[in-house]
């Protein structure tokens, strides 16, 4: 379904229920062109919105109640402002919670309000679904009820969000969502949250997301922050003997082969991955400003032997996506997207030959797996906003 279908569908449920116009606000996913488990190493990572989004449409009510109706799941979250009790039945509801308590707890005046969402970012594929859940209706509760809320603000209070439900990620996601650009990437150096816009232009070539179709929830899935762990052993160790180390940023491959002897092997094996993909992109720069789309075929299929050998967090199927796209010569390259265990990969195809190799690629992906892939080509677009339905999405 056509983004404008979706947003029209949104506004009319809308009027049809509340007799009001909403404010309309559009939420993208995001794809991570490569630095996959650098954002919370403080490390480098290349994210760019996408125009696959959540759209909310959103207005005040005077009944003292919050009451937000996901769509897609036909189910509603309810808070009462006076009793600061919730209901919903749903996991997104989680989310929201999170985001309110949190709000009241800086101190932030919320009053009611009536809002319904819908989108086409696939749930559980690495499309960063939660943080434009989170930064769309941060944003929109921003506008409505005058919170002057900063994209930084709104970034850190849906990372906190995130972190208060279980998964303790960084920051890409919600930089991706927030600060996207129109057919631009973002490097952001998630030590100090820098940013600079680097061209998309792969010339006849096209950005591809096949949806394994295994989904992943990394909020309910310790083993995201397993890794996380891993890499803070590392660095806790390295501290003792250099006090200024803070995160794997702060150590050189040089320095860290110093104590393959000390430290236990997979924390090891997971450091050494998180180098060599900080490296990979500082290289990557290079070939997006040289245009070199070879390059950056082959640093993809780097990252994703990096994600599913040393940091293990791929899958069977998702390893079997990306062998299969090796085979098709209108492939440049392919990695798996994502934190890891389910979800896309993320195909850079040229453009003529793409529907043939795609073709290939699912049916003997289906053949070998009983599993029927999506796929998604992605155009990069602008991060959280306001909209109209006559504005160009």
């Amino acid at each position: 379904m056509k983004s404008s279908t979706i947003l029209q569908q949104i506004h009319d449920r809308y009027i049809q229920a509340f007799q009001a116009a909403p404010l309309l606000i559009k939420a993208p996913g995001r794809i991570n062109l490569i630095g996959e488990h650098t954002d919370y190493n403080q490390g480098f990572v290349l994210p760019a919105a996408i125009d696959q989004s959540i759209y909310f449409a959103m207005g005040k009510s005077s009944d003292g109640q919050l009451r937000l109706r996901a769509l897609d799941f036909e189910d509603e979250l309810h808070y009462d402002l006076s009793t600061q009790a919730f209901q919903y039945t749903h996991s997104w509801g989680r989310y929201i919670q999170a985001i309110i308590e949190i709000l009241l707890e800086k101190g932030h005046e919320l009053g009611g309000l009536r809002g319904l969402f819908g989108g086409d970012i696939p749930i559980g594929a690495g499309l960063s679904s939660s943080a434009a859940l989170c930064s769309g209706f941060l944003f929109g509760l921003s506008e409505l009820f005058d919170l002057q809320l900063t994209r930084p603000n709104i970034a850190l209070i849906a990372q906190a969000a995130e972190h208060r439900i279980g998964l303790n990620c960084g920051l890409m996601d919600q930089y991706a969502v927030l600060f996207g650009r129109r057919e631009q990437a973002l490097c952001l150096d998630c030590q100090n949250l820098t940013f600079d816009y680097f061209p998309l232009q792969l010339k006849e070539y096209t950005l591809v997301l096949l949806n394994s179709k295994i989904e992943h929830q990394l909020a309910v899935d310790s083993a995201y922050n397993d890794r996380r762990e891993a890499c803070e052993t590392v660095v806790r160790h390295m501290q003792k003997d250099h006090p200024a180390v803070e995160s794997l940023r702060d150590i050189s491959s040089t320095l860290l082969e110093q104590y393959a002897d000390q430290l236990p092997p997979l924390p090891m094996q997971r450091a050494r991955y998180v180098l060599e993909e900080n490296q990979r992109v500082q290289r990557m720069l290079v070939a997006l400003q040289e245009g070199d789309v070879t390059q950056i075929g082959q640093l993809l299929w780097q990252s994703h032997e990096g994600l599913s050998k040393e940091y293990e967090v791929s899958t069977p199927e998702v390893d079997l996506l990306v062998a299969l796209a090796r085979a098709e010569p209108a492939i440049l390259g392919a990695r798996m997207m994502g934190g890891g265990f389910g979800g896309c990969t993320l195909n850079l195809v040229r453009t003529e030959g793409k529907t043939v190799a795609l073709d290939r690629i699912m049916q003997a992906y289906a053949a070998q797996t009983g599993i029927h892939a999506e796929a998604y080509e992605v155009a990069i677009s602008d991060g959280v906003k306001k909209v109209e339905l006559t504005l160009t999405l």
